[in-house]
């Protein structure tokens, strides 16, 4: 370090400039500018006499005036659906910790499942200039997205899709509910219920598609009168439980489409006066934390939501280093809880 590089007592964060740090670490403006980035090939001395150099001066790194100079704000869109969602919640948290080891921030909107308020989510985005999109199971069409990547990074999830600067990641919905299916089946369960999700989702469409190759495989017929759809909500699983509790066909076993759904499933067997799972096995879709604490703890399939949320923002980080990225999503299994066990076995 250069004689007098420290910073003054009195001296404002804002007052130091990133020539101050160049010439107290010995480089060259540009190389601290491209350590910034994440784009030099500099030695650990030299990264090492920056970073001593910028905390000693208290330099803050301006974003904005990053983005102007280099052509990136350092800043990624990310469009979920709910943000207070159990689900996405922790994909969030995936993908912020992710893109942050990277130098990246994250700004998080919520489309609602509304493919108008996701187009305003976009464009709010785009304004902000950010480096590049990720969009967590939106509702967007396949077109619009494509036309998005062609001009900015983007990164979708829950869907299959390709198209230049677009890398989709799309988990295995079917296989997952065909796993669960089978597990009720397995145990002996002949008349098996489904609380389906939003047949606007198109995982809501594959998990159901999964339910019924589970059990055409097993020769067992579909019947539309043990289906009902819910809307992945606790509520909604709550609401589809009692339809179907109404109905006139009995049933020994429910597969719900997600946990939330499940849980609230769960409930409504409760006031019905059936215990789970001596009277009814109850599976549930995604594995989130609350499953393992749930009494019975659910069994249910394992969709890992805080490694969505890092492949994403993996994906987006290889497409800004104009790689083509090659991460992808593991595959479902099913967690065996207590939930489940043989039709009229008492525990």
């Amino acid at each position: 370090m250069r004689k007098g590089s420290g910073a003054s007592p009195d001296r404002k964060p804002g007052q130091v400039t990133l020539g101050m740090v160049a010439e107290a670490s010995g480089v060259s403006p540009s190389t601290v500018s491209r350590i910034l980035n994440g784009t030099a090939i500099v030695s650990p001395e030299k990264r090492e006499a920056v970073d001593r150099a910028i905390a000693e001066l208290g330099f803050v790194p301006n974003p904005i005036a990053r983005g102007l100079a280099g052509g990136r704000t350092m800043s990624v869109g990310v469009v979920t659906q709910s943000i207070d969602s159990p689900f996405y919640g922790v994909a969030l948290r995936g993908i912020e910790e992710t893109l942050g080891a990277a130098g990246y921030s994250a700004l998080f909107v919520s489309g609602h499942w509304n493919v108008e308020v996701e187009k305003r989510c976009i464009d709010t985005l785009r304004s902000r200039r950010v480096d590049g999109m990720i969009i967590l199971n939106g509702r967007l069409g396949d077109t619009p997205l494509r036309a998005l990547a062609k001009t900015l990074p983007t990164v979708v999830t829950g869907r299959t899709l390709k198209g230049p600067g677009l890398y989709a990641l799309d988990f295995n919905n079917v296989e997952g509910a065909r796993l669960a299916t089978q597990h009720l089946i397995e145990l002996g369960h002949r008349d098996i219920a489904h609380i389906s999700g939003d047949a606007d989702h198109p995982d809501a469409r594959d998990r159901l598609a999964g339910y019924r190759a589970a059990l055409e495989a097993a020769g067992l017929p579909f019947r539309p009168e043990l289906v009902q759809a819910g809307n992945y909500f606790e509520e909604g699983g709550r609401l589809a439980a009692q339809q179907l509790l109404a109905g006139k066909r009995r049933f020994t076993a429910l597969f719900a489409a997600n946990d939330q759904m499940a849980f609230g499933a769960a409930v409504a067997l409760h006031k019905a006066g059936l215990g789970v799972p001596q009277d009814v096995s109850l599976v549930g879709f995604d594995d989130l934390a609350w499953a393992s604490h749930m009494i019975p703890p659910l069994t249910t399939v394992h969709q890992a939501s805080l490694e969505l949320g890092c492949t994403a923002a993996q994906a987006l980080l290889e497409l800004l280093g104009g790689a083509k990225p090659v991460v992808k999503l593991p595959a479902p299994k099913l967690v065996v809880r207590e939930s489940t066990q043989a039709p009229g076995k008492a525990r």
